[in-house]
């Protein structure tokens, strides 16, 4: 998949792609599969960072000053063309005409996917274009049993709404059709034009002067507090939520203050930074 979408790769006119569409596996393991490349790179970059590889002609005489052996230039040589394979995934990934369809049968389980859902897509920025409750069956009908299981599905389908409007994200009602589909036309999904919606930013805004602090807000649509966590760890935040993990690195005015509190309010984690008054210039 991940070839795939290296493929996809292709600016400007000479994409021979109007649209590309991927069918990624289930909810949790969707958002992890589009997480990886930047956390493979982050890893690349930790095993052979930017110090390291401009030693790369030293590589002998730092070998005998410390005593133990440097990476050989066929590592660096891979590293470096792994690390361009996966950015340019990553270039896909995170483009602004990239954007993440759910589809879910409205039932017991279904609400608590597409918040894990919500959750996991905003914390690594990716755009949710729409919601699209599948298999609905006609509410309409003489059959008891028919109809004791479309008030469910219904019922389901309030509380997927409810969602939904929370993010201004458009839900999309799909029928049964009786058997699996047959044609491509069967498969179209009628996609809402969302291009003019924007990925939420990480943003920071300055409160030195009314509050003594920097803010830095975090959309986290569908988190709660018992399954988020929070850790400074050098100049980068490590974000827990939802069972998914992102390491970010702090803008560079943050990286001078000291984490002060936080705290989840409005669908968004709001980080609180003091100046450190040894970093901080007077």
């Amino acid at each position: 998949l991940l070839r795939a979408l290296r493929r996809a790769e292709v600016t400007g006119d000479a994409s021979p792609w109007e649209l590309v569409v991927v069918d990624l596996p289930p909810v949790r393991e969707a958002v992890a599969l589009l997480a990886l490349p930047e956390q493979l790179r982050r890893y690349l970059a930790r095993l052979l960072p930017a110090d390291r590889q401009a030693a790369r002609a030293l590589r002998p005489v730092l070998a005998q000053l410390a005593g133990v052996p440097m990476p050989a230039e066929w590592a660096y040589q891979a590293a470096a063309r792994a690390d361009r394979e996966l950015g340019a995934v990553q270039a896909v990934v995170e483009d602004q005409d990239t954007a993440v369809l759910v589809v879910l049968e409205p039932g017991p389980a279904a609400e608590r996917t597409l918040r894990t859902a919500r959750t996991g897509l905003a914390l690594y920025g990716h755009r949710l274009a729409a919601v699209a409750a599948n298999r609905l069956l006609p509410t309409t009908g003489t059959d008891p049993f028919l109809t004791g299981l479309s008030g469910r599905q219904q019922e389901h389908l309030k509380a997927l709404a409810e969602q939904c409007a929370a993010d201004g994200v458009p839900l999309l009602e799909l029928p049964h059709l009786g058997r699996e589909p047959r044609h491509p036309a069967e498969l179209a999904v009628a996609v809402p034009d969302t291009a003019a919606r924007d990925r939420e930013p990480w943003t920071v805004d300055e409160q030195l002067a009314e509050e003594g602090h920097f803010l830095w807000t975090l959309p986290l649509p569908g988190a709660d507090r018992e399954n988020l966590d929070l850790v400074r760890r050098g100049d980068e935040l490590v974000v827990d939520a939802g069972g998914f993990r992102r390491i970010v690195p702090l803008p560079s005015a943050l990286r001078r203050c000291t984490v002060a509190g936080a705290a989840l309010r409005d669908g968004g984690l709001r980080v609180r930074f003091t100046p450190d008054p040894d970093l901080w210039p007077r």
